[in-house]
C-alpha cells in the first residue's frame, strides 16, 4: 500500500527561510545579520606570483592602517584587522540605507612557495594593502644551459643599400 504525504506549504517555506539564514550566515563566519549588529567579515583577496615574489593586494579602504595586523608563520600569511562602527545614535541622524559593514575579520592563508621573511614589505595606497612576499633565492626559477649542443654559425652580411 503506498503512503500518502501530506505537503504543508507553511513549513516548506519556513525550512527554505532557515536554510537561507544559514548560507547567509555561512558568508559572515557565522555572525549576527541585522541592523547595529558587527560582522565578523571576510577579507577578499587577491595573491598574484612572479619571478621574484608573492603579492599579496586586499582592499581596506576606509581603514586606520594601526588597525591591521599581518603576521607569516610557517608559509602561512594571517591578516587581522577590525573595521570601527563610525555611528553613533542621533550624532548624524538617521540611516534610510546602511550597507557598509564593521566589525573584525581575520584571513589566513597558505603561500605555495618558500618566502624570504626577512624582506616581507607591506603599504597601503589608495585603500589598496600590498603586502610584498620575496622568494627566496632557491626557489627562483633560473635558466639551465644545455651543454652538448651543436653550435649554429651565424652568417653576417651588409645591405646594399647605406
Amino acid at each position: 500500500m503506498a503512503n500518502l504525504i501530506r505537503r504543508d506549504p507553511i513549513r516548506d517555506l519556513l525550512s527554505w527561510n532557515r536554510s537561507m539564514e544559514r548560507m547567509i550566515n555561512s558568508l559572515y563566519d557565522d555572525g549576527e545579520l541585522g541592523f547595529g549588529e558587527p560582522l565578523n567579515l571576510r577579507l577578499p583577496l587577491d595573491v598574484i606570483e612572479n619571478d621574484d615574489e608573492f603579492v599579496v593586494k586586499a582592499n581596506v579602504a576606509g581603514m586606520d592602517p594601526d588597525n591591521l595586523e599581518i603576521t607569516y608563520t610557517d608559509n602561512n600569511l594571517s591578516l587581522k584587522g577590525e573595521i570601527k562602527n563610525e555611528y553613533e545614535e542621533g550624532e548624524e541622524g538617521r540611516y534610510h540605507i546602511r550597507e557598509r559593514r564593521y566589525g573584525t575579520f581575520q584571513r589566513t592563508i597558505s603561500m605555495p612557495g618558500s618566502v624570504d621573511v626577512e624582506n616581507i614589505q607591506a603599504e597601503t595606497e589608495n585603500g589598496i594593502l600590498m603586502i610584498h612576499l620575496p622568494k627566496k633565492e632557491e626557489v627562483k626559477p633560473r635558466r639551465i644551459e644545455i651543454k652538448g649542443g651543436k653550435k649554429q654559425n651565424v652568417i653576417e652580411g651588409k645591405s646594399k643599400n647605406k
